[in-house]
């Protein structure tokens, strides 16, 4: 089972970071835009149009990506506290209530919006137009990773109640733990004292 949860973490990671490159093509186009616009006078009516849907294709797809992190923001003032059981109970009653009718809606509301839009090959209402269905698609495409990844984490919640700990997750970048670090580098608190003091003597004999 546990393979499986991180068969889906790597799944969703994937989608996350592919979709990622969309910043690096977000920022060649700004900046290819304004210099056409200000040092060649020459804008292009289609620009905007195309920065809202890439910028919009990196929010919807990195939904997946930060759930398989436990990267979304929470109000865990108190919830770091409780024990990993009654975060589970808490959790799974949130996924449950909220998230799972919430991300199917959206799926499956996403699906119909891009067939319709497929159907009559929409299209922006800018000078230069630019089709609207591929980015459409993005909708129940994100939508179907997150509710995917959204499913595991429901999986991680019921085995955390059966264990009383939480599944491990796929590692991936995280903030620096500074008592990790020490313990890497073989560095004690006590090492650390000393070389304080001995900085503090050294600035105070200049």
């Amino acid at each position: 089972m546990q393979s499986v949860l991180l068969s889906v973490d790597r799944f969703s990671t994937w989608i996350g970071k592919a979709f990622a490159w969309s910043v690096v093509l977000l920022t060649l186009l700004i900046s290819w835009e304004v210099f056409s616009r200000y040092a060649l006078n020459k804008p292009h009516a289609w620009v905007l149009d195309a920065q809202i849907m890439l910028y919009g294709t990196l929010f919807m797809t990195a939904g997946a990506y930060t759930l398989s992190k436990n990267g979304h923001v929470r109000g865990d003032v108190l919830y770091g506290f409780l024990k990993p059981r009654t975060q589970a109970v808490i959790d799974l009653t949130l996924y449950l209530i909220f998230f799972l009718p919430g991300v199917v809606a959206l799926t499956w509301a996403g699906w119909v919006y891009f067939q319709e839009s497929l159907a009559i090959n929409e299209q922006t209402f800018s000078a230069d137009a630019l089709p609207l269905y591929p980015f459409k698609f993005v909708i129940p495409l994100a939508g179907s990773v997150l509710l995917l990844q959204g499913v595991v984490e429901i999986i991680r919640c019921i085995l955390c109640l059966q264990t009383g700990a939480w599944p491990a997750r796929d590692g991936d970048v995280e903030e620096v733990n500074v008592e990790q670090l020490k313990a890497m580098v073989h560095v004690k608190d006590e090492d650390m004292a000393a070389l304080e003091r001995e900085l503090a003597l050294k600035e105070s004999g200049k």
